[in-house]
């Protein structure tokens, strides 16, 4: 009797015959994975003598257009505009990580406890999470900022508050669906206590979905980082940071110094991008009900 070949697990195909989707996420990893590389050496090549230091001006070259010696021009300021653009990658993927990471270990545990025990407590959270949802994410981490103040954590912590909910919604909802079926009621009827329920059994079912909000919030976290700087809050002054940047360059552009507020805006733009195609690769990569019979 001939062998069957047993067909491949949804992902393991995906990879094996990629399709556009999987193409776009090779892409979104890149050049994530770029600005990650960047801000782990910018640094290093600071210390090697390669870059300016971002926060110091230069003595002559103010408005000074891009040049062999100045990649990207240098700034009203007389800040390096490639330095000060290398930096803000550091800065952006230090406050973002830490941003979405609390946001992760706050609304995950309270999605899992929520979906599984009901009663008070989930009409508790739910309304209180549906209060903060329904506000809009910049004006919360602007409203925030004012509270915490400026800094990194402080940024993070602003950040974070606006995405719990997300990921609440997501778990819980997840939650409340897997609790019902037959082998929860089984792990219950052996006697298994709530937390092994939770952690062994409900955590691993409704995890997977997590990664997809991960890169998605961080795309938009970059977004709102951006805001804040524009608008003054988030990082201290003199701190590399894209939205802080373009505000220093607004008042230059009437006068055709166009070149301080494009680099800072394209990287923004581009990490923004590299994450969202990471983002939707996952999604696909991980729920095979979506983009059947490509």
């Amino acid at each position: 009797m001939p062998l069957t070949k047993k067909p491949l697990p949804h992902f393991l195909h995906l990879l094996s015959r990629p399709n556009l989707s999987m193409r776009l996420m090779a892409v979104g990893l890149a050049i994530t994975m770029f600005f990650l590389i960047v801000a782990l050496l910018a640094p290093t090549f600071q210390a090697w003598g390669w870059l300016q230091n971002p926060t110091e001006s230069l003595s002559n070259p103010i408005h000074q257009a891009p040049n062999w010696q100045y990649w990207f021009g240098t700034s009203r300021q007389g800040y390096d505009v490639f330095s000060r653009t290398l930096f803000g990658s550091q800065a952006a993927l230090q406050v973002v990580v830490l941003a979405t990471t609390m946001s992760l270990v706050i609304g995950v545990p309270l999605g899992l406890v929520s979906g599984y025990l009901g009663g008070k407590l989930d009409r508790v959270l739910v309304f209180l999470m549906d209060t903060i949802y329904t506000l809009p994410g910049l004006l919360l981490s602007v409203t925030l900022a004012f509270v915490v103040g400026r800094g990194v954590v402080n940024a993070a912590i602003a950040l974070s508050i606006a995405y719990v909910p997300q990921y609440y919604r997501v778990v819980r909802n997840h939650t409340a669906s897997v609790k019902t079926e037959l082998f929860i009621e089984a792990a219950q009827a052996m006697g298994a206590s709530t937390n092994r329920v939770l952690s062994r059994y409900l955590f691993l079912n409704v995890i997977p979905s997590v990664p997809v909000l991960f890169t998605l919030n961080a795309a938009d976290a970059i977004l709102i980082l951006g805001g804040l700087g524009f608008l003054g809050l988030g990082l201290p002054e003199q701190t590399p940071e894209w939205g802080h940047d373009l505000r220093l360059a607004l008042d230059a552009l009437p006068t055709g110094v166009w070149w301080t507020a494009l680099f800072p805006g394209l990287a923004m733009s581009l990490m923004v991008v590299g994450l969202s195609l990471l983002g939707e690769g996952l999604s696909e990569l991980i729920n095979p009900r979506l983009r059947q019979g490509k």
